[in-house]
C-alpha cells in the first residue's frame, strides 16, 4: 500500500524531473545498472523528497552526493524474515542490516506473536512507523502453528482483521498449516477469506503435484521452504514466486542457484528468514546472497532483479524495485557490481548514517517476564525404556528438515540411555508459557555433543524451552538458568554455566545494541564446541527441533511428533 500525495507535491516532482526546478537532492556521476538491458550508463539521479524524479540526464541541486563513478542499483528487498531471529529489536535490526543495502524488509512477527499474541503486531507496527528502512509486516497466520504444542497465544481470523488495513501491513504471513488448507479446515479458510484480495505467503516444504495445485488454488502466492531446483521449477511453472533463502541454519541458495536465470528471474526473489548478527557481520545479509549467486555463475542482471524488482512485483510494492522516475528513492551505491561491495545506501531519499538512526523515536520493549516455567530437576529428564528400536531425530546440518531415524539405544535399570558412540543425546522441550508444566522427551542424532547441555528459549514456533544434553543434571541447570535470565541461550558443563546470552524481550530478543549481541555469540559457539558440538550453528539448530510443521520428526512439549502424519509418536 502506497501513501497518497497531494497536487503540490506532484507538481514539485514534475518540475524537478523536467529540470525546470532544482532537485531536492542529486546523486551525481553514477553508473546506473539498467535492470532492463544490463548496461551501465553514466547519469545523475535526481530526488524530490523520498522519490526519484530523474535519471539518464544531468541535474542541479544545492544538495548533492558525489557518486564518484560508483554503480547505482535499486535497494534490496528481503522478502521474508523474522526480525526476532536476528536476536535484536526492530530498531537494532534496522541499524544492522540497512548498511548492507536492505532498504525494504518484509517481516512476520510470528515468533513474538506465539508468545504474547496480537501485542506483537502492535509493537512491530509501531516500530515499523519509525525505522529508517521500510519495514513491512505480514500478519502471522498460524498462532499456534499446530495443535501438537503449547503456545502462549491464539490468533484467529477476527484478530487479524483488525490489522489488515494498516499502511505497513502487506497481507497474511506464511501459511504453514498446509495440511489444514488442503483439508479445507474452517479456521484456515476463515483466515484466507479475510485476506483473499491481499498477498498471502506460503510455507509448503516438499509439496508437489495435485496437492500443490490445491494449495495454490487457495490464493497462496509465495514459498520460502523450497529446497531443490526441481521442486522450485514446478512451483514457479505453476505461478508461485519462490523465495530463495539463505539464513543462519536454512541454506538453500546453492541448491537453487542453477534455476536463477534472466528468463526465470521474474519468478524468484531473495530472503533470509532467520539470520543472526554474527553471520551478518562475518558474511553479510542480502549482499552476501547476491555476490554468492554471481560467484556461482548466475548473471548479475538476474540476481539484482531477484533482489529488487522481482521482489517488489511479487509483493505488490509497485513504487520501488527499479531506479526510475516516480519510484521510491531506495538506492545502493556499489564499488563493485559482482562483489556487491556496498559503499553508500540511500533509503527513502536519505543518506544512511549513524546520525539518521539516532533521530528515530524509540518504542519501549514488550513481552518482558514471559518465561514462566517452573524449576525442573534432573530426574524429570529420565526416559523410561520401551521395547524395540527408538525413534530418534536426525539433524541435517544447514537444514531444518530432520530425519526420522530408528536406532537401538542402550537400557540401564529400565531407563533409556544416550549413546555417544552413535552420536545420540537427549532432547527435551519444557513448556514455558505458564499454561501447563509439560515436558516432551526424545533423543537426537547429529550434534556431536560429548558432555554438558545447551538450552534455548528460541524454539520455533511456540518458543518453549528446548534443551539438548548428554547429562540430565546439566540439562536441568540449563533450563533453570534460562528461567532466571528470562530467556536466551545457555551452555552448561560439569554443573557450571559456561556461556549465556539473555534475551528478555519475549525470550527472543535482546534489549542491547546488535554489536553486543554479535560479540556474545562467539563465546557461546566456543562453549558449545567445548562440549564436542560439531554443528556450525548449534543454537539455531536447537531452535528448529521443536518446529512440527517441517518434516520429518520433531519434538514439542507434548512429545515426539511425526510431521508426515501430523500426530504424536507413542
Amino acid at each position: 500500500m502506497t501513501r497518497q500525495i497531494d497536487a503540490t507535491a506532484i507538481a514539485a516532482r514534475i518540475a524537478q524531473g523536467r529540470g525546470s526546478a532544482s532537485a531536492d537532492l542529486v546523486i551525481t556521476d553514477v553508473r546506473l545498472f539498467d535492470l532492463v538491458t544490463s548496461t551501465l550508463t553514466p547519469t545523475d539521479i535526481a530526488i524530490c523528497g523520498d522519490t526519484i524524479v530523474g535519471t539518464y540526464g544531468r541535474y542541479r541541486s544545492a544538495r548533492t552526493i558525489d557518486g564518484r563513478g560508483r554503480i547505482a542499483v535499486p535497494g534490496f528487498i528481503d522478502t521474508h524474515l523474522h526480525v526476532e531471529s536476528s536476536l535484536v529489536t526492530p530498531f537494532e535490526f534496522d541499524r544492522c542490516v540497512l548498511p548492507h543495502g536492505v532498504t525494504t524488509a518484509i517481516c512476520d512477527p510470528h515468533e513474538m506473536a506465539n508468545v504474547i499474541g496480537t501485542a506483537a503486531f502492535d509493537y512491530f507496527l509501531s516500530c515499523a512507523e519509525r525505522t529508517i528502512m521500510d519495514l513491512r509486516v505480514q500478519l502471522s497466520s498460524c498462532v499456534p502453528a499446530t495443535h501438537l504444542e503449547t503456545a502462549g497465544a491464539r490468533i484467529e481470523a477476527a484478530d487479524l482483521l483488525r490489522y489488515r488495513d494498516h499502511r505497513k501491513v502487506i497481507g497474511l504471513a506464511e501459511f504453514m498449516n498446509f495440511p489444514g488448507v488442503l483439508a479445507a479446515d474452517p479456521g484456515c479458510l476463515a483466515k484466507i477469506e479475510v485476506f483473499s484480495n491481499r498477498h498471502i505467503d506460503g510455507h509448503a516444504p516438499l509439496l508437489r503435484g495435485l496437492d500443490l495445485n490445491g494449495y495454490l488454488a487457495a490464493g497462496i502466492r509465495t514459498d520460502h521452504e523450497t529446497t531443490s531446483a526441481d521442486e522450485a521449477l514446478e512451483k514457479i511453472r505453476k505461478g508461485m514466486t519462490v523465495l530463495i533463502r539463505e539464513g543462519s541454519v536454512s541454506k538453500d541458495l546453492h541448491a537453487l542457484a542453477s534455476l536463477l536465470t534472466v528468463a526465470t528471474s521474474p519468478f524468484l526473489a531473495l530472503c533470509t528468514d532467520d539470520r543472526n548478527p554474527l553471520d551478518i557481520a562475518e558474511e553479510g545479509h542480502l549482499d552476501f546472497m547476491i555476490r554468492t549467486l554471481i560467484s556461482l555463475g548466475c548473471e548479475p542482471l538476474a540476481v539484482y532483479r531477484a533482489a529488487s524488482f522481482s521482489a517488489a512485483q511479487a509483493f505488490g510494492l509497485t513504487d520501488r524495485g527499479i531506479i526510475a522516475p516516480g519510484k521510491r528513492a531506495d538506492i545502493v551505491l556499489l564499488d563493485d557490481l559482482e562483489a556487491c561491495a556496498v559503499s553508500d545506501v540511500i533509503s527513502g531519499g536519505r543518506l544512511v548514517n549513524e546520525t539518521l538512526f539516532q533521530s528515530r523515536e524509540m518504542i519501549a520493549p514488550v513481552g518482558l517476564n514471559s518465561v514462566k516455567s517452573r524449576v525442573v530437576s534432573a530426574d524429570q529428564f529420565r526416559i523410561e525404556a520401551t521395547s524395540g528400536e527408538t525413534r530418534v531425530i536426525g539433524v541435517i546440518p544447514g537444514r531444518i528438515i530432520t530425519e526420522d531415524l530408528h536406532l537401538t539405544l542402550p537400557v540401564r535399570d529400565g531407563v533409556r540411555q544416550i549413546d555417544l558412540g552413535q552420536d545420540v543425546v537427549k532432547v527435551a522441550v519444557v513448556a514455558r508459557h505458564g499454561i501447563n508444566d509439560n515436558i516432551g522427551f526424545g533423543f537426537v542424532h547429529g550434534f556431536g555433543m560429548k558432555r554438558g547441555a545447551i538450552a534455548s528459549s528460541v524454539g520455533h514456533d511456540s518458543h518453549n524451552i528446548c534443551v539438548v544434553g548428554a547429562s540430565d543434571a546439566n540439562m536441568a541447570i540449563a533450563v533453570n538458568r534460562l528461567r532466571d535470565i528470562q530467556g536466551g541461550f545457555v551452555v552448561v558443563s560439569d554443573g557450571v554455566v559456561r556461556a549465556e546470552l539473555a534475551l528478555p524481550i519475549a525470550g527472543l530478543m535482546s534489549d542491547r545494541p546488535y554489536e553486543e549481541v554479535r560479540d556474545a555469540l562467539n563465546p557461546l559457539r566456543d562453549a558449545a564446541k567445548a562440549l564436542g558440538v560439531t554443528l556450525p550453528e548449534p543454537f539455531l539448530q536447537v531452535a528448529f527441533l521443536p518446529l512440527p510443521v517441517i518434516p520429518h520428526l520433531k519434538i514439542t512439549d507434548y512429545g515426539l511428533v511425526d510431521v508426515n502424519r501430523m500426530e504424536l509418536v507413542h
